[in-house]
């Protein structure tokens, strides 16, 4: 058993002592407060964030001892109480070959051309551990098993039958394990992504997004009619204040510069279908710029697309749009067509696909929008 932790003992007067991943604690007699047990062991893992709902878990599964007893997170520290304890951490995000079906539209040594449909998220992360598009693509490539644990030189894409270029967590607790992901797509966005299969494909390619000569151009079916009906969104893009799991355009020093081109190619009594151009890259960027203008995308739960923003509202319209947000369980967005320099032959390459089914329907059904 090791000695007891300097930066624990200055800061805490507690004697503490290490083994393998239990730790023993000892409160010290001058505890001045009796603060409830999940804060007060959440004091000795100061870098990691996710420390007191880790703790939690240990108590609710029996893995925290008190004088040998289990207790409740609600307990108050006592001085000289005796505490052992290991914190439960989840497993690592591992990406394992599932056999799923992938929409391929091209595919050499060094890449592949992907038409991800929509509701399949891209790389596995905490609540995705399975059935992503790098699941299904391991299992294309006949490729073995990538952890966010693997040793970083251990893991090589003739192996892994994907590019490992930045595949593996940046840094510890970092849940990110995505062999060949050169850019992605939001779950719910359908249409084109490349992927690198080899190492040497992939820095070019990520290069060209960097440099923005990549034709990146989306189909939306957005509410209302755009005023004018073609031209420019800029706005930084960061995290909304308000809501913490969307992004929101920001003043320019707060968020990321973002530039979106956009031509409406097609009016309907209250919405439209057009067609967006990407000049940088950001977090929902089409979505959060749209939003912004007030012109939502159909179906988007997350920036205001789901109840109706134009027309009447009367119910038997209202029950046409239940039935419409009942087909289209995504946001109506489309990555319809993709350009980019092969980054070994140099070939110049284009790619194009309709928007799926469940798009076209609802695009007919908002042509006859207020018809009786």
């Amino acid at each position: 058993m090791s000695t007891p932790d300097s930066f624990e003992q200055n800061t805490f007067k507690a004697e503490v002592t290490r083994e393998g991943k239990t730790v023993e604690v000892v409160v010290p007699d001058s505890l001045d407060a009796e603060p409830r047990i999940d804060k007060y062991l959440t004091r000795f893992y100061p870098e990691d964030a996710a420390s007191r709902t880790k703790v939690q878990r240990s108590i609710r599964t029996g893995h925290i001892k008190v004088n040998g007893d289990d207790v409740q997170k609600s307990y108050s520290v006592q001085p000289r109480d005796e505490i052992v304890f290991r914190l439960i951490r989840k497993p690592p995000i591992q990406a394992d070959p599932e056999p799923i079906p992938l929409d391929i539209l091209h595919e050499d040594n060094d890449l592949l051309v992907v038409n991800k449909s929509a509701g399949m998220v891209v790389h596995p992360a905490p609540g995705h551990r399975s059935g992503t598009l790098v699941h299904a693509l391991l299992h294309h490539v006949d490729g073995e098993s990538v952890a966010a644990d693997d040793e970083p030189e251990a893991a090589n894409d003739e192996a892994v039958g994907l590019s490992m270029v930045n595949a593996l967590p940046a840094y510890p607790d970092h849940p990110v394990v995505r062999p060949g992901i050169v850019h992605r797509l939001d779950k719910g966005t359908s249409g084109l992504l490349v992927v690198a299969k080899r190492d040497r494909a992939h820095q070019p390619l990520a290069e060209q997004f960097k440099a923005h000569t990549v034709d990146r151009r989306y189909r939306a079916l957005v509410w209302g009619h755009l005023d004018p009906p073609s031209g420019t969104i800029r706005g930084a893009i960061g995290r909304d204040p308000n809501h913490r799991q969307r992004m929101a355009v920001v003043p320019e020093e707060q968020g990321k510069h973002a530039v979106t081109h956009y031509e409406t190619v097609e009016h309907h009594p209250n919405t439209s279908a057009v067609t967006f151009q990407l000049e940088t890259g950001r977090t929902h960027q089409i979505r959060v710029h749209i939003s912004h203008q007030h012109h939502p995308i159909v179906g988007d739960p997350k920036y205001g697309g789901r109840s109706i923003r134009y027309g009447t509202q009367n119910g038997p319209r209202k029950a046409r749009f239940q039935q419409i947000f009942e087909t289209l369980s995504h946001p109506a967005l489309h990555a319809y067509r993709l350009g980019f320099t092969h980054p070994i032959s140099g070939e110049t390459m284009h790619f194009e696909t309709d928007p799926p089914d469940d798009w076209q329907r609802v695009r007919e059904q908002l042509r006859n929008d207020n018809r009786q």
